[in-house]
């Protein structure tokens, strides 16, 4: 970060935010001049009765549709296999991802495998994608993946216990159709799950070796609305504008970290969540201090500006910082320890090598050795 104004791209899609967002799939799909429509989504938004609504819109456009609703909460390599052929055999032309990250993310492999003829594996990695995606329009119904936004997608192969990490420009969606009234069926702990989400796509781009005056904007507003926002928002679950603030948070992150890539946070987490099966928001919260921890002699003053935008009052040094991430978890309940969820001593080797692969810890501030990786892993325990 030596030269403030070197080269930097920004990719994003269209996207429309706000309270109604959401019913204006039918003017996006007819400027693709969609004639049949994927629908990908999972059983918790059906549930949810937010697949109904949209499906009531889609029929009274007149528009012929067919619901993929096979994913589980990390979504994994046959899922996306099994949306394709469904897409293909139905002879779909356009995709709309309604959900959470999983949903999303599926939905970005489905539309490549489509049009690349590839399996989903072939992708794993940076810039493997050579054919875009069908137009892919996405409706976010939480706050925090920022998937809508994003030029990555995380797919689990659970044949080698591994979440792979597909980072493309053409996995950034057409169009992002951000409605924050869709997250109001959330409950605290996937609201606080996805918020902590916001926090380290915030933090992790903010002192990423890619980050630009542009991408500090968008990191550090954020962060700013993450903090003021989520323990008003989990004692007031249906409040919209608590919620309305997050889901801006996530799109500020969002923003943030699909131009300025992540850190160790997300490459452990990604190692993580890939051998427990967890929700990824989960697996960031239980890393993110212990990571500021190894991080933050590369980067202090970045990181004493995160603790002053999260209003931290000890702003001396890092461990002002790591005692008010602390202190949050514990208020906001995601304070277990990696050993509570099943991650024995054991098992740290083969988290660390995997982490070591993992294409976000390229931008991580400081290139860690296998055997920081490990301590790290270690600490969190």
């Amino acid at each position: 970060m030596d030269n403030e104004f070197e080269l930097r791209k920004f990719v994003a899609p269209e996207f429309v935010f706000g309270s109604g967002a959401r019913f204006l799939l039918g003017r996006y799909l007819k400027n693709f001049e969609a004639k049949k429509v994927l629908l990908v989504t999972d059983q918790g938004i059906v549930s949810s009765g937010w697949l109904d609504e949209i499906i009531g819109a889609l029929e009274s456009e007149d528009y012929e549709y067919e619901t993929y609703s096979n994913i589980k909460s990390n979504p994994r390599t046959e899922e996306v296999m099994e949306g394709a052929r469904v897409y293909e055999s139905k002879r779909c032309d356009v995709i709309v991802a309604l959900g959470g990250g999983s949903p999303m993310d599926c939905a970005k492999g489905i539309g490549i495998v489509t049009s690349n003829k590839k399996h989903i594996n072939e992708f794993e990695g940076v810039d493997k994608v050579s054919m875009p995606s069908p137009p892919l329009i996405c409706i976010p119904t939480t706050a925090g993946s920022s998937a809508d936004v994003s030029q990555f997608a995380i797919i689990s192969d659970r044949v080698r216990k591994v979440k792979m990490a597909i980072i493309s420009k053409k996995l950034v969606p057409d169009v992002a159709l951000i409605d924050p009234v869709t997250t109001t069926t959330l409950n605290r702990y996937m609201t606080v799950c996805t918020a902590f989400d916001i926090l380290s796509h915030a933090m992790e781009a903010y002192v990423s070796n890619a980050s630009s005056p542009i991408t500090d904007i968008h990191s550090i507003e954020a962060i700013n609305l993450f903090s003021s926002n989520i323990i008003p928002c989990i004692n007031d679950l249906d409040n919209i504008q608590f919620r309305s603030n997050l889901m801006l948070a996530s799109l500020h992150a969002g923003l943030a970290f699909s131009n300025a890539s992540l850190g160790l946070v997300h490459a452990m987490a990604h190692s993580l969540g890939g051998l427990k099966d967890l929700p990824h928001g989960e697996c960031n919260a239980l890393l993110l201090e212990h990571v500021v921890d190894f991080n933050f002699s590369s980067e202090p003053e970045r990181y004493l500006k995160i603790a002053k935008t999260l209003g931290i009052n000890d702003l001396n040094d890092k461990y002002g910082l790591i005692n008010g991430i602390v202190n949050l978890k514990i208020e906001t309940g995601v304070n277990r320890t990696l050993k509570e969820i099943g991650v024995d001593e054991e098992d740290i080797p083969e988290l660390a090598q995997r982490a070591m692969q993992d294409p976000c810890i390229v931008t991580n501030p400081v290139m860690p050795k296998i055997s920081d990786v490990e301590e790290i892993f270690k600490n969190a325990l």
